[in-house]
């Protein structure tokens, strides 16, 4: 199993709305994954609330099948439209992948 983590910090403003609207929009995006990638097993969107400086915005927590199933993820169609959408709302972004 690969486990796969992703972090953003989010801009003040983007695409005519606020940081917190971005968030919810990027987890509702984010969520409407599950059962649509073949090997996507498990997903978790988390929104930061304690908002210090060492804070992200945004968490991805996910459970893939194998490292494939990860590959073929990050090129499906639906994973790509939410990163077209990120690409313009984001600061920054750190990744963790793994194995188990």
């Amino acid at each position: 199993m690969v486990k796969h983590v992703v972090i953003w910090t989010l801009k003040d403003f983007a695409d005519g709305r606020n940081k917190a609207a971005n968030a919810a929009l990027l987890k509702e995006k984010l969520e409407a994954m599950r059962g649509c990638i073949p090997g996507l097993l498990n997903l978790e969107v988390g929104i930061d609330f304690s908002r210090t400086s060492a804070s992200g915005d945004v968490v991805l927590y996910s459970e893939f099948a194998s490292r494939q199933s990860l590959d073929a993820y990050q090129v499906h169609p639906k994973h790509e439209a939410v990163k077209a959408f990120v690409l313009g709302i984001r600061e920054g972004r750190w990744i963790v992948d793994y194995e188990v």
